[in-house]
């Protein structure tokens, strides 16, 4: 078998920045190539065009043309051309692509096509109470209508992206991977009363909540430092630096006590993950969120938001701590708690990686996707 994958990013030095979304892709087609699966990735949107084989796996990068007219049209016409030609070429069984923005609107394969839902702009529009571009909602609603079949990588996406664009077509959940092996408990001290952040900078993920949590959090213990990390972008209805505005709603206590690093590479993301006391990461808008399982694999202490997708994901009590981020005081108890207690913070860290294990290793998840791809390829 021969799987496709089209994506907006992959994390490859040559590529253009990548998040969560090519994270999980990459999990993926590793997984699969170590089940002696081909697999290629077109990467869409790219500086320039470019073909290379890397770790088993068939890149190729497809550059973003301008257009005078109809660009949104007519580049979805190019990386049609460009898909039809390899997969008659490499024999590729089936292509699957994202949901966001309806990419594969306007577009027609010589293969079945696969959308698997990590979020549409919809969802996250709704999620976040913000209106959404007509366009977009069309093109995503145009792209998941006419798609071979869906795919989700949680209940909750699957339920409200259905509800949202009223679809009838049944949709599969297989969550995200992540590989075990390298996200692994750490033998380093931790450094006691360090918070980690770790993530876009974004209201979305709850940014603007945890400098009221800090600060209540700096109130009871004065000693607590957060450590954030990501990259900044312009806050969507503010219109202005997201990290300015987190920094405003500090109390000057809780600025003397925090440390921002833009983005760094993953091995740094891991030795941060190993060196902190435990993780805050309060999104209001994921699907799966690859950080949580991430910092999960790693043994890590967590207070997460306790909203649709994370009962999927994290259980209360045990794999750590799940509250809503408006409830500021409440969820500054729970780090509190965490950090007061480090047998208990060591407790749920163990019990985070052994839910991982059980629901979210390459090794069990790539069956699943395995199982999914051949039922649509024999169909």
């Amino acid at each position: 078998m021969h799987i496709g994958f089209l994506t907006p990013e992959y994390p490859n030095p040559q590529s253009t920045a990548s998040g969560g979304l090519g994270t999980s892709i990459k999990n993926l087609a590793s997984s699969l190539v170590a089940k002696n699966i081909k697999v290629s990735v077109f990467i869409y949107g790219q500086k320039q065009d470019l073909i290379f084989k890397e770790n088993g796996i068939s890149f190729y990068f497809i550059k973003q043309k301008k257009y005078r007219f109809l660009g949104w049209y007519l580049y979805r016409k190019y990386v049609q051309k460009v898909l039809n030609v390899k997969i008659q070429k490499e024999k590729i069984d089936l292509i699957e692509a994202p949901d966001w923005t309806g990419i594969t609107a306007f577009i027609k394969l010589c293969c079945p096509l696969i959308i698997r839902m990590h979020g549409t702009d919809a969802y996250f529009c709704e999620l976040e109470g913000r209106k959404q571009k007509y366009r977009n909602r069309l093109f995503e609603k145009m792209a998941l209508k006419s798609a071979d079949a869906l795919v989700s990588v949680s209940t909750f996406t699957a339920e409200k992206t259905k509800e949202i664009f009223k679809l009838k077509q049944a949709i599969t959940v297989i969550p995200n991977s992540i590989e075990t092996a390298k996200f692994t408990p750490s033998k380093k001290t931790v450094v006691r009363n360090r918070l980690l952040y770790f993530g876009t900078i974004i209201r979305k993920k709850g940014v603007l909540e945890l400098a009221f949590i800090f600060n209540e959090i700096v109130k009871s213990n004065p000693e607590a430092e957060l450590w954030m990390i990501g990259k900044d972008v312009l806050d969507i209805f503010e219109k202005k630096s997201t990290l300015e505005l987190f920094q405003e709603k500090l109390s000057l206590q809780a600025k003397q006590r925090l440390r921002y690093f833009p983005e760094v590479s993953y091995s740094e993301i891991r030795k941060q993950l190993a060196e902190a006391a435990m993780i805050v990461l309060p999104s209001f808008a994921e699907a799966l969120p690859m950080t949580w399982l991430e910092a999960m694999a790693m043994e890590k202490a967590m207070v997460t938001s306790n909203i649709g997708w994370a009962k999927e994901v994290m259980i209360n009590n045990k794999t750590g701590f799940t509250e809503n981020p408006k409830n500021h005081k409440a969820y500054a108890e729970k780090i509190i708690k965490l950090l007061q207690d480090p047998e208990l913070a060591q407790q749920m860290g163990k019990a985070a990686r052994e839910q991982v294990l059980k629901k979210f290793s390459t090794e069990i998840v790539v069956k699943q996707n395995i199982d999914f791809y051949t039922r649509i390829v024999e169909n």
